[in-house]
């Protein structure tokens, strides 16, 4: 089990809850899917999962995955997994942030409903691209080769069973 960290919100420090089994295992499963596509790209690293990214003075998040680019550190894509037990931070107050920032890509991953929201920056703020759920695909143009189901996204591991 994972420990109880913090983060900075508009210079108010929140202490996050520890993420659950479910939460870590979803995590590592797509940190090693990801990790197998940044391997080959130059451009991108995929930093630990729940670093620490400071976005403006007095913000600093912890995404579970985050991506930033090789040549100024600039975040272009941002995971949260959702925690049910204090989801209205990752869901509401962090998406707001992302969204001030322009992140170009976000996803929400929920494992309440096995599903993830796909966010792509416009013009007008975070424009929602889709939710995926069950057998659709999770693939981003910007990581060539990275396709998940959602279905093997959330799958039990063995141990579980």
């Amino acid at each position: 089990m994972s420990q109880p960290y913090e983060e900075i919100i508009r210079g108010e420090t929140l202490l996050r809850l520890a993420p659950d089994v479910r939460h870590e295992q979803i995590c590592e499963r797509l940190h090693r899917l990801v990790e197998l596509c940044v391997a080959q790209l130059s451009s991108t690293r995929l930093l630990a999962s729940r670093s620490v990214v400071q976005l403006a003075a007095g913000t600093m998040l912890r995404p579970d995955l985050a991506l930033v680019t090789s040549a100024n550190g600039k975040l272009w894509l941002a995971v949260e997994i959702v925690n049910s037990q204090d989801h209205r931070i990752d869901t509401v107050t962090k998406k707001a942030i992302y969204e001030e920032i322009n992140l170009p890509r976000l996803w929400m991953v929920d494992p309440r409903y096995d599903n993830v929201e796909v966010y792509h920056s416009s013009p007008y703020g975070l424009a929602l691209k889709g939710i995926l759920a069950s057998r659709e695909v999770l693939q981003e143009n910007l990581l060539p080769n990275f396709r998940v189901t959602i279905a093997n996204l959330f799958k039990a591991d063995a141990s579980e069973r």
